[in-house]
């Protein structure tokens, strides 16, 4: 005979509160503030919508985590917790007891609930992103209360809640502060994005990602926007396409709308561009508006000149830049010196560098060593999927012998790797994998360093060698 164990008296307690709403309303107010979190959950999981109304009015704490609770959205429990904070607003004198000062709608990983119910113990990171949750620019005066979410579009429609409190919050303009921290944007038309905008404190979005296929005439209607976030960080924009049907002149003129946003976004970091096609010979115009350091350069598979390159060695914005990609990007015919100058620029700061897929030759990998050399602080090195040479990887290896940070190497398999045809000798690729791996034993002791072949024409896939060959998948 097995014995059940008692109730705990908190859970006798969030019985009795739940099960008499006539004791729980009067009673919330004198609760201690211990009793709230645990009683809240199960109010928002029994959808006791009254008690949740009250409970919001009668927070002890200055923030409600509330989107780690809503992982799928009931509208009428949410619309219960708006309704607690209608009744907060109405008050003209703020009261005393009032403790609310933020409400998170974002599904942040903190655990707030995890502590207070006594499953879980809070993270130094989770800790550190509560202390900052409020700490966002508010325009005029101080407003009575702050609502911070992200905003992501997808699939083309919103969530009914999220449709829901944007309404809301439009009719109670000017007694919120709606703070969005991160923008992404994954497929819906311009001009619900612009309606939802609208809505919002453009400044204080930190982190744009535009992850759908724009064309640029859809790109500058969004552009005056990304002008008033001026406190972005990072942007993203992912397959931005010109139509063949503009004009020349019609896309100069976009081209000097959009990059004239850069003036105005004095805190900008971070650029990332995957398959991007419009700034090809107009890259100094977007970089001369650049306004504070570079830390990330990512523009991989997109269309650049060799003036482009030229620019952007130039740019004063990229001498602490930790980050380059320029992955997928041909170089081949290209001088190589924009790309040494380049490296020279950000040797001091330079963390990652990413190469890969770029159609770069022999001469062209001699004359960037010497300042690829000086990278002191390169952790991660991409240079896999170009044609090199034995003996330039061997010169290749031979320079990294100062480079003490590296931490990650992924280099091509060497020329001499593949037939006249171009296909794989696997027995010759062993071979040389293995002198490679004894060459930079030699010189020093790598961490994690692999080589790898063009991918292969069927599957894909990228045959390499760590410790030994491994194949392909065909």
């Amino acid at each position: 005979m097995s014995l059940q164990a008692p109730p705990r008296l908190l859970e006798l307690a969030e019985q009795s509160l739940l099960r008499d709403r006539a004791l729980a309303i009067p009673t919330l107010e004198e609760l201690p503030r211990e009793l709230f979190p645990p009683l809240f959950m199960e109010a928002f999981t029994r959808r006791c919508c009254e008690t949740l109304t009250t409970m919001v009015q009668a927070w002890p704490f200055t923030c409600l985590p509330l989107g780690s609770l809503m992982k799928s959205c009931n509208l009428e429990t949410f619309r219960a917790v708006l309704e607690g904070l209608d009744a907060l607003l109405a008050q003209k004198v703020r009261p005393r007891r009032w403790k609310l000062q933020v409400l998170d709608l974002r599904n942040v990983d903190e655990n707030f609930w995890g502590i207070w119910s006594g499953a879980s113990a809070l993270s130094p990171e989770a800790l550190s992103k509560r202390r900052t949750a409020g700490n966002c620019p508010r325009p005029g005066g101080q407003q009575p209360l702050t609502v911070i979410l992200d905003l992501c579009f997808k699939n083309g429609t919103l969530d009914e809640c999220l449709t829901h409190f944007l309404e809301w919050g439009k009719q109670r303009k000017g007694l919120l502060h709606v703070c969005c921290k991160e923008l992404q944007i994954f497929g819906i038309a311009i001009h619900r994005i612009i309606e939802v905008l609208n809505t919002v404190e453009l400044d204080c979005i930190q982190e744009v990602e535009v992850c759908c296929p724009w064309e640029l005439s859809i790109l500058i209607r969004f552009a005056p926007y990304l002008g008033q976030m001026r406190n972005l960080r990072k942007l993203v924009l992912f397959n931005i396409h010109v139509s063949a049907c503009i004009p020349l002149d019609r896309k100069e003129q976009f081209v000097t709308q959009f990059t004239s946003q850069f003036l105005k976004l004095d805190y900008f970091q971070k650029l990332y561009m995957h398959s991007v096609s419009f700034l090809e010979g107009h890259l100094d115009q977007l970089l001369r508006c650049l306004q504070a350091p570079l830390e990330t350069v990512v523009m991989t598979e997109c269309l650049l000149s060799e003036s482009d390159l030229k620019h952007l060695s130039c740019c004063p914005s990229i001498r602490q830049l930790k980050e380059l990609d320029l992955r997928g990007i041909t170089l081949t015919h290209f001088s190589p010196e924009p790309l040494a100058v380049l490296l020279e620029q950000a040797e001091a700061t330079l963390q990652t560098l990413d190469l890969e897929d770029c159609g770069i030759v022999d001469s062209q990998l001699s004359a960037i060593l010497p300042a690829l050399s000086r990278c002191s602080q390169l952790s991660t090195f991409s240079f896999c999927g170009n044609l090199i040479s034995m003996a330039a990887l061997e010169n290749l290896l031979r320079h990294t012998v100062g480079l003490s940070k590296l931490s990650l190497e992924l280099y091509p398999a060497p020329l001499e790797s593949y037939d006249t045809q171009g296909a794989l000798c696997w027995g010759r690729f062993a071979e040389l994998g293995a002198e490679l791996m004894k060459t930079l034993r030699d010189l020093r002791q790598p961490k994690i360093i692999v080589f790898s072949t063009v991918p292969c024409p069927r599957c894909g896939i990228r045959a390499s060698y760590d410790l030994e060959p491994s194949h392909c998948l065909c």
